[in-house]
């Protein structure tokens, strides 16, 4: 009966190495394939959110300064109309 147990210590023990393995392996390959998708990406000129988010912003700001000068030039040119006639 001594020997059963040994062949089921040896099993378990080759199976506990097995799933060392294999986690290790997974661990390498989710590494590899962030690594290839960095890479990727850094090769397409992608921006990062931060970029994106102050571009946004100025966009933003130009659009409400943009505004505020139209406005400013439809109250000149009224006043110029009326100066005028």
């Amino acid at each position: 009966m001594q020997g059963g147990n040994k062949f089921f210590d040896d099993m378990s023990q080759l199976m506990t190495n097995a799933m060392g393995v294999a986690q290790g392996a997974k661990a390498e390959a989710e590494t590899a394939f962030r690594s290839f998708v960095d890479r990727w990406m850094a090769d397409r000129d992608f921006v990062t959110r931060e970029e994106f988010d102050a571009v946004r912003a100025m966009a933003q700001k130009a659009r409400e300064e943009n505004a505020a000068l139209e406005a400013r030039i439809a109250v000149l040119e009224a006043a110029g109309v009326k100066k005028k006639g």
